[in-house]
């Protein structure tokens, strides 16, 4: 599909093309289903996805307030699970990094990074197999400030921190729940800094609120859905399930 102009990413002309208005609904059910099974994916799909028929500049800041739904949602369903003393070291760096990745979007053409980004999450995918990602080095928290720098900048130009924050979180040998529940406080520390840098940037206007106001129940459904499926698969399977999206995501990136 063709993007189309930026005035044209409105509630009134997703309702006059009922199949376009069909296929984002699809993509976002899709991605949070993703989201509440592995913890992850849903900004990163949706962007990927989204940006076939709009521009990344209109699709980013309507998936980062999608994002921030299912961060609350989630995040309050697994708040026990939260692995506070990691975050202590995350939050910290993905908020430097997502300032800095707010302040690129806004000037430069972020698809021109996209092939560094693919790199990195093959290669750590590789990494992750031929390690089996059960039996991976556990590394040492500070760590998680250069990969939660790393994780803000890519949640800024993409919609969704994820390969970085996946590739600490499944290093510090986190089960699957605690993996899910501290992601989701990650993200929403981001999503909401993310925020007001869109607002202040220009990013994040009233038009694009209200086409996230259409999208929120798809993406609440698959909320619910993806849960059920979340507390039914073992850890392994849970393992191999963030590395097959991120292995996709990679692919997506690199092409």
């Amino acid at each position: 599909m063709a993007a189309y102009p930026m005035d044209h990413l409105t509630v009134a002309h997703l309702i006059q093309k009922p199949a376009l208005l069909v296929f984002l609904e699809a993509v976002v059910f899709a991605a949070f289903y993703v989201r509440a099974t592995i913890g992850f994916g849903s900004g990163l799909i949706s962007v990927a996805l989204l940006s076939l028929s709009f521009p990344v500049k209109q699709v980013v800041p309507v998936v980062l307030l999608l994002d921030l739904l299912g961060s609350v949602l989630l995040g309050a369903y697994d708040l026990r699970e939260m692995q506070w003393r990691e975050l202590s070291w995350l939050i910290p760096g993905s908020l430097v990094g997502l300032a800095v990745g707010a302040v690129v979007l806004a000037h430069t053409r972020a698809q021109s990074l996209t092939l560094f980004l693919g790199v990195f999450i093959l290669a750590y995918v590789i990494y992750a197999v031929a390690a089996k990602p059960e039996r991976m080095p556990q590394i040492g928290r500070p760590w998680a400030l250069p990969l939660g720098v790393f994780g803000g900048i890519i949640g800024s130009l993409y919609g969704g921190g994820g390969p970085p924050l996946v590739a600490y979180l499944q290093m510090r040998h986190l089960d699957k729940r605690a993996f899910r529940a501290t992601f989701q406080a990650i993200a929403l520390a981001d999503n909401v800094a993310r925020a007001g840098l869109y607002v202040g940037l220009g990013l994040l206007t009233e038009v694009l609120g209200l086409v996230f106001l259409l999208m929120a129940p798809a993406a609440a459904f698959g909320l619910y859905l993806g849960n059920h499926l979340h507390m039914r698969i073992n850890q392994r399977t849970f393992l191999r399930a963030t590395l097959a999206l991120l292995t996709a995501v990679g692919i997506k990136y690199l092409i």
